[in-house]
C-alpha cells in the first residue's frame, strides 16, 4: 500500500518535534558530499522538466493525484481555460509529469467568500498494477490550518515523498491522514525528502490570486491537459494474472 509522507516548509514556522526522527535515519547519514541540482526554492515546473530529461515512462503519462481538504471545501482544477466544477473535499484529477496545475480552494470554514490557489507540480510517477492507476493516487492533503495561513498571507510549501520501506517507520495511519513534518529553517525540503525516500510532488500555497490585468496564461501555467476519472477501476485480486503456486515437491527421507 502506498503511504507517501509529506515534508512542510513554512515561513517563520517552529521546528516540530518530528524532524529530529529524521537524524537517526540510515538514509539520512551523510554519504557524501552530496550536490543536490534540485533545490525546493527554484520556480515551479524546473524540477518536473528536469525529470523529464532523465528519460524512462514519464513523459506524456497521468499521474493520478488526489487532492483532500477539510470538510466542506470546495476544490477545483484548471482544465480547457478555466476552473472545472468544484468538486467537495476531494479532487481526483490525472497531471503529467513535469507540469504545474492551478487548484483553486473556496468555500472554508470561518472563510467563506476568500479564495486560494495553490499549485501542484508532479515530479515524478507511481507503479501500480497495470489498470489500477486511479486506485493509487499521490495524496495531496491540504489542512485547515495551512488553508487559513496562506489566507492570512504566510507560504507553505510541501514535499510528498514516497517512504522508503526499509526505513519507514512502522507506524499505521488512519485512511485519507497524510502525516508530514517540519524542517528547520535553512534546511531545504527537496534534500530532506530525497534523503528519506522519492520526491513525487510538490504542493506550493500561498496568497496570491489573479489579477484583472494579469496574463491569466502564466498565472494557470500554460493551462496543462488534466485528466478525470468518473469512475474507479474495479478492485482486482492481489495475485490476479499470477501464476499458480506449484506444489513442493516431495522430500526424501
Amino acid at each position: 500500500m502506498l503511504r507517501a509522507v509529506a515534508i512542510t516548509r513554512q515561513v517563520l514556522a517552529q521546528v516540530a518535534a518530528l524532524a529530529a526522527l529524521a537524524i537517526g535515519s540510515p538514509l539520512a547519514v551523510a554519504q557524501g558530499p552530496w550536490h543536490y541540482l534540485n533545490k525546493a526554492d527554484m520556480p515551479p515546473g524546473a524540477i518536473g522538466l528536469r525529470q523529464l530529461e532523465r528519460g524512462g515512462p514519464l513523459p506524456a503519462y497521468f499521474q493520478p493525484v488526489e487532492v483532500s481538504a477539510p470538510q466542506g471545501t470546495l476544490l477545483s482544477v484548471v482544465s480547457d481555460g478555466d476552473f472545472s466544477a468544484p468538486q467537495r473535499e476531494k479532487l481526483l484529477a490525472g497531471m503529467l509529469i513535469g507540469q504545474v496545475y492551478r487548484l483553486k480552494v473556496s468555500n472554508v470554514a470561518e472563510r467563506e467568500g476568500l479564495e486560494i490557489f495553490p499549485t501542484v507540480e508532479v515530479i515524478d510517477r507511481l507503479y501500480p498494477p497495470p489498470g489500477q492507476a486511479a486506485r493509487f493516487p499521490i495524496p495531496v492533503v491540504l489542512t485547515d490550518e495551512e488553508i487559513k495561513m496562506a489566507m492570512d498571507g504566510r507560504f507553505v510549501l510541501r514535499v510528498i515523498y514516497v517512504e522508503e520501506p526499509r526505513t519507514a517507520m512502522p507506524i499505521r495511519y488512519e485512511a485519507g491522514q497524510q502525516p508530514y513534518f517540519e524542517i528547520k529553517p535553512g534546511t531545504d525540503a527537496m534534500e530532506t525528502a530525497d534523503r528519506l525516500g522519492r520526491p513525487v510532488a510538490i504542493l506550493r500555497m500561498g496568497s496570491r490570486v489573479p489579477l484583472p490585468d494579469e496574463d491569466q496564461s502564466r498565472f494557470l501555467y500554460q493551462q496543462p491537459p488534466v485528466e478525470f476519472f468518473e469512475n474507479l477501476p474495479p478492485a482486482v485480486p492481489r495475485n490476479h494474472g499470477l501464476e499458480s503456486r506449484l506444489p513442493t515437491a516431495p522430500r526424501l527421507r
